[in-house]
């Protein structure tokens, strides 16, 4: 047996030896290089200060920038506040659970980099870096990051956010065809969803699986401790999503699934799935393949339906649109040279 999980995991490592993606047309992996040099640093000092007071931000880091990228791609139209017109995309149910010190910390960040480069980062661009870095600083790969992305001037309705962030009750066969939708293959999936090797989950998100009948595929030890936390379907108590190490990123998800040991029935659905249990076992033997393909799977995630160039505009409040004339949009383009290393 032994053999047969080490001959798995070289067959896969194999199959997911493809390339880092390359950066679409308009991002680039020195974008910022004349105009805020020390961009990368400023957010990974700030944030190793924040993850000191409170390691339960870099998840929910990590999850915004899931959130923003999977509805309507990665524009930072997540941060949109409400508006006279209606809710935004934080009003939506599949939002609801976003942590507010997640949208402080984005926030907080913009403030830094602008005392000392000016406006010429957008939050989409900080999103997706502080997403890496809530990998990195919790144990998991350290990656670049393509940049350049704008900010979008528009965020997505109710319905189109539900539609493009599937529930935690989905099979596996619902959310392959979603993730198809974007261009997200199989793979990406099972990678991707690696990410819930850190992080809490709220209980009405898995009780179904306790309530009114316990779900077979859920081992029973587990699933007894877990009613301690949550004794009613309706209740408001979180618990961790990796019982093994639920601060540190690593492969130990996988190991909880093998396990029976996953909260979601979206989570659980990857292992008892013949078109996605092999990759589990593969990362859960192997956390050097998992973090490889991690890597690239969000590089690919971070470059959905950017914006770039002219396109959308960089925000003075990453809660909300600008105003006016748009000053600081023109400002901005006045900083496109180095952008010249795309082409």
């Amino acid at each position: 047996m032994a053999l047969l999980f080490l001959f798995l995991g070289w067959c896969c490592l194999v199959g997911f030896s493809e390339a880092q993606p390359t950066p679409v047309s308009g991002l680039s992996y020195d974008f910022y290089k004349r105009s805020c040099p020390k961009l990368e640093t400023i957010i990974r000092d700030q944030l190793k200060k924040d993850f000191n007071s409170d390691i339960g931000l870099a998840a929910a880091l990590l999850r915004l920038h899931f959130h923003d990228c999977f509805v309507q791609g990665c524009d930072a139209s997540v941060l949109l506040d409400g508006s006279a017109s209606g809710p935004s995309e934080q009003d939506s149910p599949p939002n609801l659970t976003l942590r507010p010190a997640a949208f402080k910390a984005i926030n907080d960040l913009r403030a830094l980099i602008d005392k000392q480069c000016g406006r010429v980062v957008s939050c989409a661009d900080v999103v997706a870096l502080a997403a890496r870095d809530s990998v990195a600083l919790s144990g998991g790969p350290d990656y670049k990051v393509p940049l350049g992305r704008r900010d979008g001037l528009t965020f997505a309705t109710d319905n189109a956010t539900r539609a493009s962030l599937p529930p935690p009750t989905s099979n596996v066969s619902f959310l392959i065809s979603t993730l198809a939708k974007i261009n997200l293959d199989t793979t990406d999936l099972v990678t991707l969803s690696g990410g819930h090797t850190i992080g809490i989950a709220h209980c009405p998100s898995f009780t179904d699986r306790l309530y009114p009948t316990q779900d077979t595929n859920m081992d029973k030890t587990f699933a007894n401790n877990l009613k301690l936390t949550c004794p009613a379907a309706n209740t408001t108590n979180t618990t961790v999503n990796d019982i093994r190490s639920p601060n540190t990123f690593d492969n130990k998800y996988y190991v909880d699934l093998m396990n029976r040991q996953g909260l979601f029935t979206s989570d659980q659905g990857l292992y008892s799935d013949s078109r996605t249990k092999s990759i589990v076992t593969s990362f859960a033997i192997n956390q050097t393949l998992f973090f490889e393909q991690f890597a690239r799977s969000m590089v690919k995630m971070g470059q959905l339906s950017v914006l770039t160039g002219s396109q959308g505009e960089i925000r003075v409040n990453c809660s909300a649109r600008n105003s006016g004339s748009g000053f600081w949009s023109v400002l901005d383009d006045g900083w496109l040279g180095d952008v010249a290393s795309v082409f």
